[in-house]
């Protein structure tokens, strides 16, 4: 187990509508200094399929997909202790200052890649914002019961949809 610190800076403009947040950067990730930079992780394709766009490959392609729809992606953690790129292992998190990229855009709503990530969510920075999350399905190669069809209907189903969560989960 190790110390992890957040060096990613998140993708978001004053237009961002929606923040998608992870949980914390993967070696991977932390690795190529960008978002879901594993291989075998499909979240960009997912994306694109939801969004009718062509896949993106680059970094600078990715960004440009993220802000030519109004939306954010960053992680909920600026640090925390993790054992390799298992977010069970996840131990002492401190969340990013999530507040403040919110209050410099406009966005309204939060999805999170993962039960993980919206745990830490609802615990750490929804007593701030106020704004409940979704919770989207990982796109972890370990989440191999959806495939990638599957993955990007679900997606596209939360982006578009206009429901706002009806209730808040609690967590101890």
């Amino acid at each position: 187990m190790e110390r992890i610190f957040h060096t990613i800076p998140p993708i978001v403009s004053p237009e961002s509508e929606i923040l998608i947040l992870g949980t914390m950067p993967s070696p991977k990730s932390r690795e190529f200094s960008f978002y879901y930079a594993h291989p075998q992780n499909r979240f960009w394709p997912a994306l694109a399929l939801a969004l009718d766009e062509p896949a993106p490959t680059a970094n600078e392609e990715k960004a440009e997909l993220i802000l030519r729809h109004h939306l954010a992606l960053w992680d909920v953690l600026a640090s925390c202790e993790i054992t390799g790129a298992s977010d069970a292992s996840i131990k002492n998190p401190v969340p990013n200052d999530i507040p403040s990229l919110i209050a410099a855009s406009r966005i309204r709503r939060v999805l999170c890649t993962g039960t993980t990530s919206a745990r830490l969510y609802t615990k750490l920075v929804f007593p701030q914002t106020k704004i409940p999350c979704e919770t989207l399905p990982s796109p972890s190669a370990a989440n191999a019961r959806m495939r990638l069809e599957d993955l990007a209907r679900e997606y596209k189903r939360v982006l578009f949809s206009n429901n706002q969560v009806k209730y808040y989960l609690v967590f101890e």
